[in-house]
Protein backbone atom coordinates (compact mmCIF):
# COMPACT_ATOMS: atom_id res chain seq x y z
CA UNK A 1 0.00 0.00 0.00
CA UNK A 2 1.31 3.44 -0.91
CA UNK A 3 2.62 5.16 2.22
CA UNK A 4 1.02 8.48 1.26
CA UNK A 5 -2.41 6.83 1.04
CA UNK A 6 -1.89 5.23 4.43
CA UNK A 7 -1.10 8.65 5.84
CA UNK A 8 -4.26 10.05 4.29
CA UNK A 9 -6.37 7.27 5.77
CA UNK A 10 -5.13 7.97 9.27
CA UNK A 11 -5.52 11.71 8.79
CA UNK A 12 -9.12 11.30 7.65
CA UNK A 13 -9.94 9.24 10.75
CA UNK A 14 -8.23 11.55 13.22
CA UNK A 15 -8.46 14.99 11.62
CA UNK A 16 -10.99 16.20 14.21
CA UNK A 17 -9.00 14.98 17.20
CA UNK A 18 -5.67 16.31 15.93
CA UNK A 19 -6.82 19.51 14.21
CA UNK A 20 -5.86 21.66 17.19
CA UNK A 21 -2.36 20.19 17.41
CA UNK A 22 -1.71 19.80 13.68
CA UNK A 23 -4.13 22.15 11.90
CA UNK A 24 -2.57 21.84 8.48
CA UNK A 25 -3.08 18.12 7.95
CA UNK A 26 -6.89 18.18 7.91
CA UNK A 27 -6.81 20.45 4.87
CA UNK A 28 -4.11 18.54 2.99
CA UNK A 29 -4.71 19.19 -0.75
CA UNK A 30 -4.51 15.50 -1.61
CA UNK A 31 -7.15 14.44 0.91
CA UNK A 32 -10.19 15.09 -1.27
CA UNK A 33 -8.64 13.24 -4.18
CA UNK A 34 -8.59 9.97 -2.26
CA UNK A 35 -11.89 9.96 -0.35
CA UNK A 36 -13.01 6.56 -1.58
CA UNK A 37 -9.64 4.98 -0.80
CA UNK A 38 -9.58 6.70 2.56
CA UNK A 39 -12.99 5.32 3.51
CA UNK A 40 -11.97 1.77 2.69
CA UNK A 41 -8.72 2.09 4.61
CA UNK A 42 -10.50 3.52 7.65
CA UNK A 43 -12.88 0.55 7.79
CA UNK A 44 -10.02 -1.87 7.30
CA UNK A 45 -7.94 -0.30 10.06
CA UNK A 46 -10.88 -0.32 12.47
CA UNK A 47 -11.76 -3.91 11.62
CA UNK A 48 -8.21 -5.17 12.15
CA UNK A 49 -7.68 -3.18 15.33
CA UNK A 50 -4.59 -1.56 13.86
CA UNK A 51 -5.48 2.06 14.54
CA UNK A 52 -2.79 2.42 17.26
CA UNK A 53 -0.18 1.24 14.75
CA UNK A 54 -1.57 3.66 12.20
CA UNK A 55 -1.19 6.49 14.69
CA UNK A 56 2.47 5.56 15.15
CA UNK A 57 2.96 5.53 11.39
CA UNK A 58 1.42 9.00 11.20
CA UNK A 59 3.57 10.41 13.96
CA UNK A 60 6.75 8.87 12.56
CA UNK A 61 6.34 9.61 8.88
CA UNK A 62 4.19 12.70 8.55
CA UNK A 63 6.23 15.86 8.27
CA UNK A 64 4.88 18.73 10.33
CA UNK A 65 6.69 21.99 9.74
CA UNK A 66 6.12 25.71 10.05
CA UNK A 67 4.17 27.29 7.23
CA UNK A 68 6.33 29.54 5.04
CA UNK A 69 5.42 33.20 5.51
CA UNK A 70 5.59 35.21 2.31
CA UNK A 71 6.00 38.51 4.15
CA UNK A 72 8.34 37.20 6.84
CA UNK A 73 11.60 36.01 5.30
CA UNK A 74 13.76 33.90 7.59
CA UNK A 75 17.00 35.55 6.46
CA UNK A 76 17.04 39.33 6.05
CA UNK A 77 20.80 39.74 6.35
CA UNK A 78 21.86 38.01 3.12
CA UNK A 79 20.88 37.72 -0.53
CA UNK A 80 18.88 34.50 -0.95
CA UNK A 81 18.10 34.59 -4.68
CA UNK A 82 20.11 35.71 -7.72
CA UNK A 83 18.83 38.08 -10.41
CA UNK A 84 18.21 34.99 -12.60
CA UNK A 85 16.09 33.42 -9.80
CA UNK A 86 18.58 30.80 -8.64
CA UNK A 87 18.40 30.23 -4.87
CA UNK A 88 21.45 31.05 -2.75
CA UNK A 89 21.66 28.39 -0.06
CA UNK A 90 22.21 29.62 3.50
CA UNK A 91 21.28 28.10 6.82
CA UNK A 92 17.61 28.89 7.45
CA UNK A 93 16.58 28.98 3.78
CA UNK A 94 15.59 25.31 3.46
CA UNK A 95 13.86 22.48 5.30
CA UNK A 96 16.07 19.40 4.98
CA UNK A 97 13.27 17.01 5.97
CA UNK A 98 11.11 18.10 3.02
CA UNK A 99 14.08 17.89 0.66
CA UNK A 100 15.20 14.48 1.89
CA UNK A 101 11.71 13.10 1.30
CA UNK A 102 11.62 14.47 -2.24
CA UNK A 103 15.03 13.13 -3.24
CA UNK A 104 14.40 9.74 -1.63
CA UNK A 105 11.21 9.41 -3.65
CA UNK A 106 13.38 9.83 -6.74
CA UNK A 107 15.91 7.25 -5.46
CA UNK A 108 18.62 9.82 -6.08
CA UNK A 109 22.25 8.72 -6.39
CA UNK A 110 25.17 11.09 -5.82
CA UNK A 111 28.79 10.82 -6.90
CA UNK A 112 31.49 12.73 -5.02
CA UNK A 113 34.72 13.17 -6.99
CA UNK A 114 37.98 13.94 -5.25
CA UNK A 115 41.60 14.01 -6.44
CA UNK A 116 44.23 12.61 -4.09
CA UNK A 117 47.36 13.13 -6.17
CA UNK A 118 50.92 12.76 -4.81
CA UNK A 119 51.20 14.11 -1.26
CA UNK A 120 47.56 15.14 -1.20
CA UNK A 121 46.62 11.53 -0.49
CA UNK A 122 47.35 12.27 3.19
CA UNK A 123 44.14 14.34 3.37
CA UNK A 124 41.93 11.54 2.07
CA UNK A 125 41.27 9.72 5.35
CA UNK A 126 39.90 12.79 7.14
CA UNK A 127 37.96 13.81 4.04
CA UNK A 128 36.20 10.43 3.80
CA UNK A 129 35.63 10.04 7.53
CA UNK A 130 33.98 13.44 7.84
CA UNK A 131 32.00 12.87 4.62
CA UNK A 132 30.54 9.75 6.20
CA UNK A 133 29.41 11.88 9.13
CA UNK A 134 28.00 14.86 7.24
CA UNK A 135 27.74 14.38 3.43
CA UNK A 136 24.40 13.24 1.99
CA UNK A 137 23.64 11.14 5.06
CA UNK A 138 20.84 8.66 4.33
CA UNK A 139 21.33 8.78 0.57
CA UNK A 140 23.16 6.60 -1.95
CA UNK A 141 26.68 7.91 -2.45
CA UNK A 142 29.65 6.78 -4.52
CA UNK A 143 33.05 8.26 -3.67
CA UNK A 144 35.16 8.48 -6.83
CA UNK A 145 38.77 8.82 -5.69
CA UNK A 146 41.22 9.76 -8.43
CA UNK A 147 44.78 9.01 -7.37
CA UNK A 148 48.24 8.07 -8.60
CA UNK A 149 48.78 6.14 -5.34
CA UNK A 150 45.97 3.57 -5.11
CA UNK A 151 47.86 1.55 -2.50
CA UNK A 152 47.75 4.53 -0.14
CA UNK A 153 43.96 4.94 -0.24
CA UNK A 154 42.80 4.38 3.37
CA UNK A 155 40.19 1.85 4.42
CA UNK A 156 37.31 3.88 5.84
CA UNK A 157 34.12 2.15 7.08
CA UNK A 158 31.18 3.17 4.90
CA UNK A 159 27.50 3.27 5.71
CA UNK A 160 24.77 1.34 3.92
CA UNK A 161 24.26 2.39 0.30
CA UNK A 162 27.66 4.03 0.11
CA UNK A 163 30.72 2.78 -1.77
CA UNK A 164 34.23 3.88 -2.72
CA UNK A 165 35.68 3.53 -6.22
CA UNK A 166 39.42 4.07 -6.72
CA UNK A 167 40.33 5.38 -10.18
CA UNK A 168 44.03 5.39 -11.03
CA UNK A 169 45.26 8.42 -12.97
CA UNK A 170 48.63 9.86 -13.92
CA UNK A 171 50.25 12.63 -11.97
CA UNK A 172 51.88 15.79 -13.29
CA UNK A 173 55.01 17.62 -12.26
CA UNK A 174 53.39 21.00 -11.58
CA UNK A 175 50.50 21.32 -9.15
CA UNK A 176 48.90 23.74 -11.58
CA UNK A 177 48.76 20.98 -14.20
CA UNK A 178 47.29 18.56 -11.66
CA UNK A 179 44.57 21.10 -10.94
CA UNK A 180 43.83 21.89 -14.58
CA UNK A 181 43.69 18.25 -15.67
CA UNK A 182 40.84 17.62 -13.25
CA UNK A 183 38.45 19.10 -15.78
CA UNK A 184 39.59 16.72 -18.51
CA UNK A 185 39.48 13.71 -16.17
CA UNK A 186 36.00 14.45 -14.82
CA UNK A 187 34.78 15.06 -18.37
CA UNK A 188 36.14 11.75 -19.70
CA UNK A 189 34.90 9.66 -16.78
CA UNK A 190 31.49 11.35 -16.92
CA UNK A 191 31.11 10.11 -20.49
CA UNK A 192 32.58 6.69 -19.79
CA UNK A 193 30.74 5.77 -16.59
CA UNK A 194 29.29 8.52 -14.38
CA UNK A 195 26.32 9.11 -16.71
CA UNK A 196 25.31 5.48 -16.15
CA UNK A 197 26.10 5.25 -12.44
CA UNK A 198 24.85 8.38 -10.64
CA UNK A 199 22.34 11.19 -11.04
CA UNK A 200 24.44 14.05 -9.63
CA UNK A 201 28.13 14.80 -9.34
CA UNK A 202 29.73 16.88 -6.59
CA UNK A 203 33.34 17.84 -7.30
CA UNK A 204 35.43 18.72 -4.25
CA UNK A 205 39.02 19.40 -3.18
CA UNK A 206 40.58 16.77 -0.95
CA UNK A 207 42.43 19.07 1.46
CA UNK A 208 39.14 19.87 3.20
CA UNK A 209 36.86 18.32 5.79
CA UNK A 210 33.12 18.23 6.33
CA UNK A 211 32.31 19.99 9.58
CA UNK A 212 28.51 20.10 9.44
CA UNK A 213 25.58 18.94 7.36
CA UNK A 214 25.99 19.01 3.56
CA UNK A 215 22.98 17.36 1.98
CA UNK A 216 20.56 17.33 -0.92
CA UNK A 217 19.82 21.02 -0.46
CA UNK A 218 22.88 21.66 -2.67
CA UNK A 219 21.69 19.53 -5.59
CA UNK A 220 20.57 21.23 -8.79
CA UNK A 221 21.21 21.03 -12.52
CA UNK A 222 24.31 23.16 -11.99
CA UNK A 223 25.68 24.73 -8.82
CA UNK A 224 28.69 26.81 -7.89
CA UNK A 225 29.98 27.99 -4.52
CA UNK A 226 30.77 31.57 -3.54
CA UNK A 227 34.45 32.11 -2.83
CA UNK A 228 34.80 32.91 0.90
CA UNK A 229 37.36 35.60 0.21
CA UNK A 230 35.19 37.56 -2.22
CA UNK A 231 31.54 37.13 -1.30
CA UNK A 232 31.40 40.62 0.23
CA UNK A 233 33.39 42.31 -2.54
CA UNK A 234 32.42 44.21 -5.66
CA UNK A 235 33.16 42.66 -9.06
CA UNK A 236 36.09 45.03 -9.55
CA UNK A 237 37.89 43.13 -6.77
CA UNK A 238 37.34 39.70 -8.29
CA UNK A 239 40.49 37.98 -9.52
CA UNK A 240 39.05 37.07 -12.91
CA UNK A 241 41.36 36.50 -15.84
CA UNK A 242 41.68 39.99 -17.32
CA UNK A 243 43.88 39.30 -20.37
CA UNK A 244 41.80 39.19 -23.57
CA UNK A 245 44.17 36.60 -25.06
CA UNK A 246 42.85 33.95 -22.64
CA UNK A 247 39.67 31.95 -23.15
CA UNK A 248 38.92 32.67 -19.48
CA UNK A 249 38.87 36.44 -20.05
CA UNK A 250 36.16 38.41 -18.27
CA UNK A 251 36.06 42.14 -18.98
CA UNK A 252 35.99 44.80 -16.29
CA UNK A 253 32.42 45.65 -15.40
CA UNK A 254 31.23 42.07 -15.99
CA UNK A 255 30.59 39.26 -13.56
CA UNK A 256 28.03 38.21 -10.96
CA UNK A 257 30.01 36.43 -8.26
CA UNK A 258 33.42 34.88 -7.85
CA UNK A 259 33.11 31.10 -7.58
CA UNK A 260 35.72 28.83 -6.03
CA UNK A 261 36.89 25.76 -7.92
CA UNK A 262 37.01 23.61 -4.78
CA UNK A 263 33.26 22.78 -4.69
CA UNK A 264 30.94 22.67 -7.70
CA UNK A 265 28.62 20.19 -9.34
CA UNK A 266 25.20 19.36 -10.70
CA UNK A 267 23.60 16.71 -12.84
CA UNK A 268 26.15 14.50 -14.57
CA UNK A 269 25.12 15.86 -17.95
CA UNK A 270 25.64 19.48 -16.86
CA UNK A 271 28.95 18.73 -15.13
CA UNK A 272 30.08 17.01 -18.32
CA UNK A 273 29.27 20.14 -20.34
CA UNK A 274 31.06 22.37 -17.84
CA UNK A 275 34.22 20.29 -17.51
CA UNK A 276 34.46 19.62 -21.24
CA UNK A 277 34.11 23.32 -22.06
CA UNK A 278 36.71 24.31 -19.45
CA UNK A 279 39.14 21.66 -20.67
CA UNK A 280 38.76 22.75 -24.28
CA UNK A 281 39.32 26.36 -23.26
CA UNK A 282 42.52 25.41 -21.41
CA UNK A 283 43.75 23.47 -24.45
CA UNK A 284 43.15 26.56 -26.59
CA UNK A 285 45.03 28.74 -24.09
CA UNK A 286 47.97 26.35 -24.08
CA UNK A 287 48.12 26.45 -27.87
CA UNK A 288 48.27 30.26 -27.64
CA UNK A 289 50.99 30.19 -24.98
CA UNK A 290 48.88 31.57 -22.13
CA UNK A 291 47.75 30.15 -18.79
CA UNK A 292 44.82 31.67 -16.92
CA UNK A 293 45.71 33.41 -13.68
CA UNK A 294 43.87 30.92 -11.47
CA UNK A 295 43.99 28.00 -13.88
CA UNK A 296 40.82 25.84 -13.90
CA UNK A 297 39.09 28.18 -11.44
CA UNK A 298 39.40 31.06 -13.90
CA UNK A 299 37.77 28.97 -16.61
CA UNK A 300 35.06 27.82 -14.18
CA UNK A 301 34.18 31.46 -13.49
CA UNK A 302 34.03 32.27 -17.20
CA UNK A 303 31.73 29.29 -17.82
CA UNK A 304 29.38 30.15 -14.94
CA UNK A 305 29.15 33.75 -16.09
CA UNK A 306 27.61 32.69 -19.40
CA UNK A 307 25.94 29.48 -18.22
CA UNK A 308 24.25 30.63 -15.03
CA UNK A 309 24.15 28.09 -12.21
CA UNK A 310 20.65 27.03 -11.16
CA UNK A 311 21.72 27.11 -7.52
CA UNK A 312 24.46 29.04 -5.70
CA UNK A 313 25.96 27.83 -2.43
CA UNK A 314 26.88 30.37 0.23
CA UNK A 315 30.37 30.37 1.76
CA UNK A 316 29.01 28.11 4.50
CA UNK A 317 29.87 25.39 2.01
CA UNK A 318 33.48 26.48 1.53
CA UNK A 319 35.29 28.24 4.32
CA UNK A 320 38.73 28.74 5.86
CA UNK A 321 38.30 29.49 9.54
CA UNK A 322 42.02 29.91 10.12
CA UNK A 323 42.16 32.77 7.62
CA UNK A 324 38.68 34.25 7.95
CA UNK A 325 37.49 33.49 11.48
CA UNK A 326 33.78 32.91 12.02
CA UNK A 327 31.67 36.00 11.18
CA UNK A 328 28.12 36.25 12.49
CA UNK A 329 26.59 35.92 9.02
CA UNK A 330 27.86 32.33 8.92
CA UNK A 331 25.33 30.37 10.97
CA UNK A 332 27.18 27.15 10.12
CA UNK A 333 30.56 26.19 8.68
CA UNK A 334 29.90 23.06 6.65
CA UNK A 335 32.93 22.30 4.45
CA UNK A 336 36.17 23.81 5.69
CA UNK A 337 39.84 23.95 4.80
CA UNK A 338 42.32 21.78 6.66
CA UNK A 339 45.35 23.78 7.91
CA UNK A 340 48.39 22.95 5.80
CA UNK A 341 51.74 24.14 4.48
CA UNK A 342 50.94 24.70 0.83
CA UNK A 343 54.56 24.80 -0.32
CA UNK A 344 55.44 21.57 1.45
CA UNK A 345 52.43 19.68 0.18
CA UNK A 346 52.66 20.90 -3.41
CA UNK A 347 56.36 20.26 -3.94
CA UNK A 348 57.78 16.75 -4.51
Amino acid sequence: MNLSLCKLAVLQQFSTEFSAAVPMVSSHPLRLQHQSVVGKLKCSLLHRGTLPLAILILVFFWMVYLQPKVLSPIRKDVLVVTPWLAPIVWEGTFNIDILNEQFRLQNTTIGLTVFAIKKYVVFLKLFLETAEQHFMVGHQVTYYVFTDRPADVPQVPLGAGRRLVVLTVHSHTRWQDVSMHRMDTISRFSEQRFLREVDYLVCADVDMKFRDHVGVEILASLFGTLHPGFFQNSREDFTYERRPQSQAYIAWGEGDFYYMGAFFGGSVAEVLRLTKACHEAMVADKANGIEAVWHDESHLNKYLLYHKPTKVLSPEYLWDQQLLGWPAVMKKLRFVAVPKNHEAIRNP
